[in-house]
């Protein structure tokens, strides 16, 4: 049976050779048909103690480390990280700023004057 590979964020790396990864996925809901986000935390090993907060990482499902940790790191061949890049956490750049226009070729914009509202008459109950 091939091993599960989830590709996540690391949210924290306190423990020591351990890095705990926030999984998000997202699913239709059957009833009412819309995508409904849910995340999973998992504890990882990571045998060097490489990840840092914030990183994005591959954890690959191993046979059980310890009570919550049945995850690991995975590493290329050059024994660095493999960052996946996540698709939601695009990098804004910078736009370049458009040229203001001088007062002289605008026209003065035109505001008009506001409609008064009638005031609403009460009528007197007879008794």
């Amino acid at each position: 049976m091939p091993r599960r590979i989830l590709e996540g964020r690391v949210v924290s790396d306190k423990m020591d050779k351990t890095v705990t990864v926030l999984i998000e996925r997202r699913y239709m809901h059957p009833l009412y048909k819309k995508y409904v986000r849910r995340t999973d935390k998992f504890a990882a090993h990571d045998e060097t103690n490489a990840c840092k907060e914030g990183d994005f990482v591959r954890i690959e499902e191993c046979r059980p480390i310890s009570r919550n940790k049945s995850w690991t790191v995975i590493t290329d061949k050059k024994g660095a990280q493999k960052a996946a890049p996540k698709s939601d956490d695009k990098v804004t750049e910078a736009a370049p700023k458009k040229e203001t226009a001088k007062k002289d070729d605008k026209k003065p914009a035109t505001k008009k004057p506001a409609a008064k509202k009638t005031a609403a008459k009460k009528t007197a109950a007879k008794k």
